[in-house]
C-alpha cells in the first residue's frame, strides 16, 4: 500500500472571503523548497484571481512560520542549476498577489521565511515570534528580496546591523522597528490574523486593492508621481457601483453591501 503524503502547502477558506494558505512541512520545520515555493505561487496566483476571496491569511504552525530555505536542497548546487530553478521568479509572482496578505507569523521567520513575510501586506506576529536573515552564517546572503525589503521597512542601519551579523530579532524589536504590524499573543495568531482579513474583506474589495497598488508602486517612485498614481485610483474609483453603494450607505446610517463592481 502506498503511504499519502500530506500537502506541503494547505489552501483553506476559514471565513468567509477569506482564504488561507498554510505551510505544512513541519518536521523540516516548514522550510521553503522548490516544491513549496512552486504551491505558495500557484494557490497565491488562484486566489488573487478568484473573486469571492478579498483578503488572504498567509501562516505555518505554532514553532515556525518558516525557518528558511530548504539548505538540503541546494547545497550542491551551481551557478546554472541556481538559475534554471527560477526561485527568483516564484518570488515575483508571490509579492505580485494584488489582493492583501496577512502573514500570520509564529515561532521562527528566518531567512527566506522572514523575505516570505516580507512579500506580505501586514505582518502579525506572536510574542514569541523571532525573524531574522542569517544566510552570511552560511556563505550566501539573502536571495529572496532581504536585501531590498528589509532596508525599506526599517531604514538602512537597522537592516544593515542584521543582515551583517545574521542575529535574530524578537517579536518586540521587530515591531519597534517598523518591520511587524502588531503583537499578540503566540496562541491568538491566527485567530487574530483571520480576524483581521475577515475585516478587509467587508470593505470594497476595489478600493482595498487600489490602496495596495498605490502603495507599493509608490514607495518605488517619487512623491510626485506617487501622488499622481493616487489621483488617478481616487477618480477611477468614482465610477464604481461600490464608491455609490458606500456614501449612500453612510448618509443613510446603514451597513453597506459591497460587490466589488
Amino acid at each position: 500500500m502506498t503511504a499519502v503524503t500530506a500537502p506541503v502547502v494547505l489552501a483553506e477558506r476559514p471565513a468567509e472571503g477569506v482564504g488561507l494558505i498554510r505551510i505544512n512541512r513541519p518536521d523540516a520545520r516548514n522550510a521553503l523548497n522548490l516544491e513549496v515555493r512552486k504551491l505558495l505561487a500557484k494557490h497565491l496566483t488562484e486566489m488573487g484571481e478568484d473573486p469571492s476571496i478579498r483578503c488572504i491569511v498567509m501562516t505555518g504552525n505554532e514553532k515556525a512560520f518558516a525557518a528558511g530555505a530548504d539548505i538540503k536542497e541546494m547545497v550542491g548546487a551551481g551557478t546554472i542549476e541556481m538559475l534554471l530553478r527560477g526561485t527568483h521568479k516564484l518570488w515575483r509572482t508571490i509579492g505580485a498577489c494584488p489582493k492583501p496578505v496577512i502573514a500570520a507569523v509564529s515561532g521562527f521567520a528566518l531567512g527566506g521565511g522572514c523575505e516570505l513575510a516580507m512579500t506580505c501586506d501586514i505582518i502579525l506576529a506572536g510574542e514569541g515570534a523571532r525573524f531574522g536573515q542569517p544566510e552570511v552564517k552560511i556563505g550566501i546572503i539573502p536571495g529572496g528580496g532581504g536585501t531590498q525589503r528589509l532596508p525599506r521597512a526599517v531604514g538602512k542601519y537597522k537592516a544593515m546591523r542584521y543582515l551583517l551579523t545574521g542575529d535574530l530579532i524578537s517579536a518586540k524589536e521587530a515591531f519597534d522597528m517598523g518591520l511587524v504590524s502588531e503583537i499578540v499573543p503566540d496562541a491568538e495568531v491566527e485567530k487574530r490574523a483571520i480576524t483581521m482579513a475577515q475585516q478587509i474583506a467587508d470593505l470594497p474589495p476595489l478600493a482595498i486593492e487600489q490602496v495596495k497598488e498605490c502603495v507599493l508602486r509608490g514607495m518605488d517612485a517619487s512623491l510626485d508621481t506617487g501622488l499622481a498614481l493616487e489621483t488617478k485610483a481616487i477618480q477611477m474609483l468614482f465610477a464604481s457601483q461600490d464608491q455609490k453603494e458606500g456614501m449612500a450607505a453612510f448618509i443613510e446610517k446603514r451597513k453597506p453591501k459591497f460587490t466589488g463592481r
